[in-house]
């Protein structure tokens, strides 16, 4: 990994990155991490990048913020959907708002919905790996984004709300849209498509709520049912529809990502990859190391509620905190040997679901998600080899693939 002098980090913008970063920003992460844990940016804000920093800041919700309103409506207007959207999904908020839907989404995603999925989820990937299979008996390369990665999450969150599967085509579309919008810097074109992917699903979905209401299912399995029921005492509609965006959205970048950057990055680490498949690593613990090693979720945000000192500097109140959970996860202060893919890692006190308050609510979906795809995509192709063509999304926020041919060998 190239080295980044010190002194580079004094004209670093998140906003507009130097070059290579975004295709490879982990030697400026490292540099961040060792010279400039607290990086103030030219617009006032500052960067944190140590994973005690971090750890620390996602448990102290009395001082530091997950609102965004003021940072939102600077960014999309308040009038926008955009705004509409991420300022009442679960992510952006705090109690007691955040502890009152948390909870109904804790109980939604619970131990025997999450169990129940399993053989949902077994069934599709073997649907998918047998199309791989066909692909593979023609001689024709795969590309492992576009026909596997992305269209696991798109099935299992289908699932989930129990959606009829000639209506999910769009949905992948829509939540790259709102999600792109979260980039630092946004453009005119990422915000119309951002605000128009808000009120396409938003008007959807209120379709599909519509049709539940006449026709309910079991609440221990069927999350939208779980979540129509907390209507009125936990939730109103407005805050019942964005959430639904939002578990939906949440649960298709991050896992696409999550495999997609698996089957890239055990290319790069053979011998890990051996023995993986040889059965001399535990899948879970590999997918945590993934997690780590290339986070789906590659910067959060926190806004100081009062004057804070975090590494020594002194930070103001109302300040935009960029978390830079990229750079935690490789931090040598806690990751012996932060820049190697190790799947059998011990203990991974990875950030890559966030922590504290904020955990992210769908981790242990995520997990199930990453060990059965993973595992099973390498028991049917284990000689999988990449060709050239790879493709990254090119966000700084999200890290993953838009495309990533293979030949399944």
């Amino acid at each position: 990994m190239k080295s980044i002098p010190p002194a580079s980090m004094e004209a670093f913008d998140l906003a507009a990155p130097p070059a290579g970063f975004v295709e490879d920003p982990f030697p400026w992460y490292a540099a961040m991490v060792e010279h400039a844990p607290v990086l103030p940016q030219p617009d006032g804000s500052y960067i944190v990048s140590r994973h005690s920093d971090l750890d620390a800041i996602y448990r102290d919700t009395g001082r530091y913020s997950s609102d965004k309103k003021v940072t939102f409506g600077d960014k999309f207007g308040r009038d926008s959907l955009l705004f509409e959207h991420h300022t009442t999904s679960l992510v952006f908020n705090d109690p007691p708002l955040h502890t009152r839907v948390r909870k109904v989404m804790v109980g939604a995603l619970n131990a025997r919905a999450i169990a129940a999925m399993e053989p949902g989820l077994v069934g599709a990937v073997d649907r998918l790996l047998d199309r791989l299979s066909e692909k593979q008996a023609a001689g024709e390369p795969a590309d492992l984004i576009e026909d596997f990665a992305a269209q696991i999450p798109i099935q299992i969150i289908g699932n989930l709300f129990d959606m009829p599967m000639a209506e999910r085509e769009p949905l992948r579309d829509w939540s790259l849209a709102i999600l792109g919008a979260l980039e630092p810097s946004l453009t005119e074109e990422q915000e119309r498509r951002g605000n128009a992917a808000v009120r396409d699903f938003k008007a959807y979905l209120k379709d599909l709520v519509d049709r539940r209401r006449a026709a309910m299912g079991d609440p221990e399995t069927d999350v939208l049912t779980r979540l129509i029921l907390a209507e009125g005492e936990a939730l109103c509609e407005l805050e019942l529809l964005q959430n639904c965006i939002f578990i939906l959205n949440a649960g298709h970048e991050t896992t696409t990502n999550l495999i997609g950057n698996a089957l890239a990055v055990l290319q790069q680490f053979p011998d890990e990859k051996a023995a993986l498949i040889a059965g001399e690593r535990d899948m879970a613990s590999a997918v945590d190391e993934f997690l780590r090693y290339l986070s789906p979720n590659q910067f959060g945000n926190r806004l100081t509620v009062e004057a804070v000192e975090i590494g020594g500097i002194a930070v103001p109140a109302g300040t935009n905190l960029h978390l830079a959970i990229g750079a935690a996860n490789r931090d040598p202060a806690v990751f012996e040997a932060p820049q190697a893919l190790k799947l059998n890692r011990r203990p991974n006190k990875h950030l890559a679901f966030a922590g504290g308050a904020h955990l992210c609510v769908g981790f242990q979906l995520a997990r199930l998600e990453g060990r059965v795809t993973i595992s099973r995509f390498l028991e049917r192709f284990p000689g999988y080899t990449l060709l050239p063509g790879a493709r990254l999304q090119g966000r700084i926020r999200f890290r993953g693939y838009g495309a990533l041919p293979a030949r399944l060998g």
